[in-house]
């Protein structure tokens, strides 16, 4: 069970990835992308959560006697000791990483950023989401100084 909500969730998220980078962004895609993609994935992030806490499924621990808990590293570490808590933390990793690269892809398009730049950005976000909001930040003020100056000087 673990192993296909793993793929489902993967492919799922680079259908969505595909559709942010190669499609037109208009409304209909970014909805899609929204509600879709990122509502979806959290929707199961949720649930899948909700159920291993509860006990309803069985997550397939690594080590049954692992403590599990959010306030220590052996917990989390516990956590993770499953497959379902494997399969819960990728599945948040996909939508908050999504998520980012939407806001990257909506912000880059609001100012002007053409796709070419915009698509290396994006695959970084997909591959390593924090590096890729970082780059795009650095991107992102780069031009917003040079737009000030610009202003300045009119």
């Amino acid at each position: 069970m673990w192993d296909s909500l793993f793929a489902i969730a993967n492919i799922w998220a680079m259908v969505c990835w595909a559709a942010l980078v190669l499609l037109p962004r208009g409304a209909f895609v970014q909805s899609a992308v929204f509600y879709a993609g990122i509502g979806l994935l959290c929707l199961a992030y949720t649930v899948l959560l909700a159920l291993l806490i509860t006990g309803t499924v069985n997550g397939n621990p690594v080590d049954p006697s692992a403590q599990s808990s959010f306030t220590t590293i052996e917990g989390v570490r516990g956590i993770f000791m499953s497959d379902g808590g494997v399969v819960v933390g990728w599945i948040h990793y996909l939508a908050l990483d999504l998520f980012a690269g939407l806001w990257i892809a909506k912000d880059a398009d609001q100012k002007g950023f053409s796709r070419l730049l915009q698509a290396p950005v994006l695959l970084l976000t997909f591959m390593a989401g924090p590096a890729g909001v970082l780059v795009w930040l650095a991107i992102r003020e780069r031009r917003a100084r040079k737009d000030a100056r610009a202003k300045i000087r009119t």
